[in-house]
């Protein structure tokens, strides 16, 4: 049962990928402190906050303000550039608990991060394949109330990550409402010597 289960084909690996983008961020960090390149990490948050800002594409075409290029290519390049941008901003963030208001921006960053994956691994993953184990079912002879019942658990899960939606885009707002009030305070209390 476990073997072909959403659970274990579609939730596990979202976190696994998840956990990766954490790993990722520790690594490089790590090899910054081995190295005595700490300093390079500090300005990494730049680099990092021009990524995600070069990954709204895909939602300007979404919304029309984009008209001539392909959705898909935008989604794909949306994915991997805001991924990308989250690693360095993560590894500039560091291990370092001295401003709030920088690390509610990280954690508002997660959070979105988090909520984005939802929709691509598991949302899509997930009704094509729960689509294609009801269709399995019902060509093995099982009936439509079998069908419903073997499929109820896995059902209840997909209703349940149908709900990204609802968390990306104000988790969005939130992460750049933070990121640019962070922005403005290291302006604002940077050494202008």
């Amino acid at each position: 049962m476990l073997k072909s289960s959403l659970l274990r084909r579609e939730v596990i690996p979202f976190y696994l990928w998840f956990g990766g983008l954490v790993l990722a961020s520790m690594a490089i960090d790590t090899i910054l402190h081995l190295t005595n390149a700490v300093w390079i990490g500090r300005y990494l948050g730049i680099p990092g906050v021009l990524l995600i800002l070069g990954s709204f594409g895909h939602s300007l075409r979404k919304r029309g303000f984009i008209k001539n290029n392909n959705p898909l290519r935008l989604l794909r390049l949306h994915e991997r550039i805001a991924w990308l941008g989250s690693v360095l901003i993560l590894v500039h963030a560091g291990i370092h608990f001295n401003a709030i208001l920088a690390w509610l921006a990280v954690v508002a960053m997660l959070v979105n991060v988090a909520s984005g994956l939802t929709g691509k691994y598991l949302l899509q993953r997930g009704q094509r394949w729960l689509k294609a184990k009801r269709e399995r079912l019902r060509t093995e002879g099982l009936s439509e109330d079998e069908v419903v019942a073997l499929c109820y658990r896995d059902s209840l899960t997909l209703g349940i990550v149908k709900r990204w939606r609802v968390i990306h885009l104000p988790i969005s707002l939130a992460f750049a409402g933070l990121a640019t009030a962070h922005i403005l305070a290291v302006f604002l209390f940077w050494g202008w010597k």
